[in-house]
This record gives C-alpha cells, structure tokens and sequence, in this order.
C-alpha cells in the first residue's frame, strides 16, 4: 500500500505541474516484466525469478526554438523515476531517478529513450546478514536504462498507448566490492498524457547551413574519484587520471579524438602488495610498479550543451597485469561555454568496470 500511494503522489505532481504549460509537457507511466541477464556467472544464484517494476517519466517537448532541437528531429528531455522489485530477496528493490533523452524515428511512432542516474538498493552485501548478493557491494548505485516503445499520443483525447522493451542497468562501478551488476531485459507497456492540444507550435524547420567546420581543438582532463579492488574488504582508495587529446568536428553532431591518458590508481598499488603476500604462486614481488599509460581514439556526440563520448584506449606502459592491455570509456560532458567542460564517465575493461571518473577540463 505504501509503494501505492508513492505512485499516486509522484504521478499528481507531475501531472499538475505539465499543466502549468500545456503545450510542452508530456507524462508517460510503464509497467514491465522482465528478467535478469547472466552477463556473469557469479549471479546466477540471484537469477531465481522475474523481476518487475514501473518506469514514471516527466518529458519536455521541443519543437526546433533553438538549432540542435531540429537537428535531433526534435526530442524530448526530462526527468524519470524506475522502481523495480528484484524478486530475489538477497538483492531486494531498487528505486532509481534518471536525467533521459527521447529521440524520435518513423514519423514519431517509434521512441528511443535512454537515461542516466542514480539508485538506491535495499538490500545490499553484508558479510554478515547478505554475503549472497555479489552484485551490489554499495547501497547507491550507478544505473542507465534504455528503452525501445512503439508510441502513440493522444488516441482518446489526451490519453495514449505505448508498448516496447527496455534494459535497466544497476553498478556501482567498483566504487566498494562487490560489483558484479545486474543487467534486467524487461518488456514494458504504459500509458502517455498530453495535457493539451491547443495552440501546439508547430515543428520549426531547421535553418542551418549544413556545410559546418572547426578547427582542430586540444583538451585536458583531470579525473578523479575512489574505488577498490574486486577483493572484498581490501577497502577504496583514490585515483587520478590525467588525460591530454586533440579533436576535429565532422560535422554539428560529432568529433573524432585521438589521445593519451595516464593512470595513478592506489588500490592497484595495495592490490599488488596484497597479491604478493597472499599468493605467492603469482610470482608478484610486491615493487611492481602501478602506473599506466594508454592512447586512445574517440568519438563525441554533441547534444546542445551536453555530449556522449565513447573512447577504446590500449596501454603502452602496463608494468602489471590487471584486467588485459584494452579499455575502455563512456559518459557525459557538459560545457559551461566554449571551454570548460565537467565529465562523470565509466572506465571499465570490456564489461568488467574499474572506476567512475569525476572530471573538469579544457577545449582549447
């Protein structure tokens, strides 16, 4: 009964709040089903059920007033909250708030969406009370879900339909171990309301020159954060990466890069210690320096103010071997002018993560 009313409150502000603009707010609520994903073997004994949940989202429309709106074929962005019942007691509920995009494709029927936040589970890992659930080792969560929905608005007056698939992602980025991460396939179907149809504006062409060039920029990062090793109890400890690059704009939407990353990680220095001590059939003195270097090459995606970057990276300097030479990098940029840009981005190696990277920088 309390998750009920939780429901009806969040769906009463927001239903009240589109209506103090009619015309650019929309409101959607799904229900899913699905299952959870043996990406790894480890959760297997956490796969005993289906889960299911709900998916409320807050989206404002956009109609071409600014350029990168047409651009994008004129997409929504807002705000969605996803509460899902694991249906494993050992991982318990997950209750989630996104930033999301809607993108649009065969004349606005079908709706993209993905979204970013951050979650609350629970139920996670105790030694003592919960030493099953290998896959949330914290009780605040990085999540991302996507969701695929056959979309129709206002087929009886201002209610519509829509009926698709999604993916929820829970991690916490090795920010404390465990961190084996559940990924749920889910099949959802929900409801839309557009609280007017009056004096909707009309979409606006774009009239941008679609020739569009840039000179070659160069950028540098810090980033920065805690974590700790996939041995439980080890406890977290800070990194530093530094990261210099170049880019060259193809067009409005994206830039190629191509880099150089150094990485000062302190639990591979405790992790090399311990591994020396523990397990000498490793052959590790301990003295192994921690210290990495990689290049990489990248491609960022410009939304208006924010964009997605996406990097593949391979270690020249690799004294030690942790996780393979191959990396790789994912997140969100934001700019604050023409320089200045804030990043919060995944390092991981392949689907294995190591470090959520909270970073600030320079496009020269």
């Amino acid at each position: 009964m309390q998750k009920l009313l939780t429901y009806i409150f969040l769906l009463s502000a927001l239903v009240s709040y589109t209506q103090e603009d009619p015309t650019l707010f929309t409101f959607d609520a799904n229900t899913f089903y699905g299952t959870i994903l043996e990406h790894n073997p480890d959760i297997s004994h956490l796969i005993t059920d289906h889960p299911t949940g709900m998916i409320l989202a807050y989206n404002r429309k956009t109609y071409g007033f600014e350029d990168w709106e047409s651009r994008y074929n004129y997409p929504d962005w807002g705000f969605s909250f996803v509460y899902q019942d694991m249906k494993n007691q050992n991982l318990g509920d997950n209750y989630g708030l996104y930033a999301h995009y809607n993108f649009y494709f065969l004349n606005r029927n079908l709706m993209f969406r993905i979204g970013q936040g951050i979650a609350y589970t629970s139920n996670k890992y105790d030694r003592e009370t919960n030493f099953l659930n290998n896959a949330y080792g914290s009780d605040l969560l990085s999540t991302t879900y996507i969701m695929l929905n056959y979309k129709k608005e206002r087929i009886f007056k201002r209610l519509g339909l829509q009926a698709g698939i999604s993916i929820v992602h829970y991690s916490n980025a090795n920010f404390r171990a465990p961190n084996t991460s559940t990924n749920t396939f889910t099949f959802n179907l929900g409801v839309n309301y557009f609280p007017s149809i009056e004096n909707e504006p009309e979409f606006i062409p774009s009239k941008e020159s679609k020739k569009f060039t840039q000179d070659i920029k160069y950028n540098f990062a810090l980033r920065s954060g805690i974590n700790e090793s996939d041995i439980n109890g080890m406890g977290q400890f800070p990194f530093l990466v530094i990261s210099a690059y170049a880019d060259k704009r193809l067009s409005r939407k994206s830039a190629i890069q191509i880099g150089t990353d150094a990485f000062f990680s302190e639990f591979l220095k405790e992790l090399i210690y311990f591994n020396s001590v523990a397990f000498p059939e490793f052959n590790v003195i301990g003295n192994e320096d921690w210290k990495r270097i990689g290049v990489f090459i990248g491609h960022e995606l410009f939304i208006n103010k924010m964009s997605l970057i996406t990097q593949l990276g391979y270690y020249i300097y690799y004294p030690y071997d942790f996780e393979g030479r191959v990396y790789n990098r994912i997140g969100l940029k934001r700019y604050f002018g023409d320089r200045i840009f804030g990043a919060v981005t995944l390092k991981s190696h392949a689907a294995k993560a190591e470090a959520l990277e909270f970073g600030i920088g320079i496009r020269l």
